[in-house]
């Protein structure tokens, strides 16, 4: 390896009694989500986000960041992951279990992006961060002259130290105000998140995101994860929790909270595109087609900027099914997986989300899985708050009993 990581900024390696107690998804250095191939060999976070993913797998109590290899053997696997391809499958630097951002982990987000830009891929990163943004950090995003980078801040506008103590600070939207001061090839994002019911949905907060949001590239918003964990945890700091005890796998953001967040966006007069996927902003601002396939659910597009509409038309395209079994093929997946090519989407069966995600940015495409239904005003959030038409369940029911029938031929 070509590159280090300063001595006096190298973190302490997590020793390895600790490492094997770890949950076994936050042992996972390499997991393929829906906004990038994502890299986290670091682990531990004090910021104390009271909704923090963290609760689900037994780690919000590790507050200092620690390495479980090294930022060049963490280099190496990403780049010889199954699912990296170079110049085309989108990244996501220590999104799981710490802040990129922290002043321990800064010197290994750079390394990364270094090294990633010296080797001329021109991937797209996402760093996704809440904390300090100075003007010399912006100096080194803007250093890089191949991956593309998008500094996405997450800010909800909550001011209840006890969900979010940075809440107290105004670190994050001096932060944002800095970045897109001084941006020119890094692209800026709001990331308004989460938006929940009694903490952050009243006009006046609303309109206060959406005016810190006014001269970035995009804002994206989106809900809550809602879990037995986090949810147990606010309650035990007395915060009040939405949503009872109906526990959610995706993120909660019903209808009617979402009707009233696209409305706040329209009444603000700011000109910054609203979203409500990641990789739509993160395309958007870089001028390219959505890798994920969105348009293949024509809903969620309604507030799309016309540019952006034509681009993912222009890019959208169905696989043949020799295409598919190819990209199947290609990954090391299992071709004779069961699956129906349909109008927007590839339904799929038993293939897993990783998986699933992976394909998805190959083609373009989007990849569902019948397992798990897929309301299209819901926007593939929790069905809490939506639910299925007539209509929409006899078209599931009928796609399930045709791949029902697809894996049988298969099996013959």
């Amino acid at each position: 390896m070509s590159f280090t990581v300063p001595a006096s900024r190298v973190l302490r390696v997590m020793p390895a009694e600790q490492q094997a107690g770890l949950d076994p998804y936050m042992a996972q250095i390499i997991t393929n989500r829906k906004s990038g191939l994502s890299l986290n060999h670091i682990i531990g976070c004090p910021l104390d986000c009271g909704y923090c993913v963290r609760h689900f797998w037994g780690n919000f109590e590790q507050k200092i960041p620690q390495l479980l290899i090294s930022t060049p053997e963490a280099v190496e696997m990403l780049t010889g992951h199954e699912a990296f391809r170079p110049h085309t499958t989108p990244i996501q630097l220590f999104n799981k279990a710490t802040d990129p951002m922290l002043p321990g982990v800064k010197p290994h987000t750079f390394a990364v992006l270094q090294e990633l830009d010296r080797r001329g891929h021109t991937n797209l990163v996402l760093i996704i961060t809440r904390f300090h943004v100075t003007p010399e950090d912006m100096a080194t995003f803007e250093a890089l002259r191949n991956v593309r980078v998008t500094l996405l801040f997450t800010y909800s506008g909550i001011r209840d130290d006890r969900v979010e103590p940075i809440a107290k600070t105004t670190t994050t939207v001096d932060s944002i105000r800095t970045a897109a001061r001084l941006r020119r090839r890094t692209k800026v994002i709001l990331y308004w998140r989460p938006i929940v019911p009694g903490w952050n949905d009243d006009p006046a907060t609303m309109a206060g995101v959406l005016e810190v949001g006014r001269d970035v590239d995009a804002v994206v918003f989106t809900g809550y994860y809602h879990k037995e964990e986090n949810a147990q945890y606010l309650r035990d700091l007395g915060v009040p929790v939405p949503y009872g005890q109906d526990f959610q796998r995706r993120k909660v953001l019903p209808g009617e909270l979402d009707a009233r967040v696209v409305q706040a966006w329209r009444d603000s007069g700011i000109t910054t595109p609203l979203f409500r996927k990641t990789s739509c902003g993160v395309t958007y601002a870089h001028q390219v087609a959505d890798y994920n396939g969105h348009l293949g659910v024509p809903q969620l597009c309604d507030i799309c900027p016309l540019e952006q509409l034509q681009r993912c038309k222009a890019a959208l395209r169905a696989p043949t099914e020799e295409e598919f079994r190819t990209a199947l093929e290609s990954f090391g997946y299992d071709p004779g997986t069961p699956f129906l090519v349909e109008d927007g989407h590839v339904l799929t069966a038993a293939l897993g989300e990783q998986r699933r995600y992976a394909l998805q940015h190959e083609l373009g495409y989007q990849v569902w899985e019948v397992a798990h239904p897929h309301v299209p005003a819901a926007h593939g959030r929790a069905l809490q708050g939506y639910a299925l038409s007539t209509e929409e369940q006899e078209q599931l029911d009928q796609a399930r009993a045709r791949l029902t029938a697809a894996a049988r031929y298969d099996d013959d």
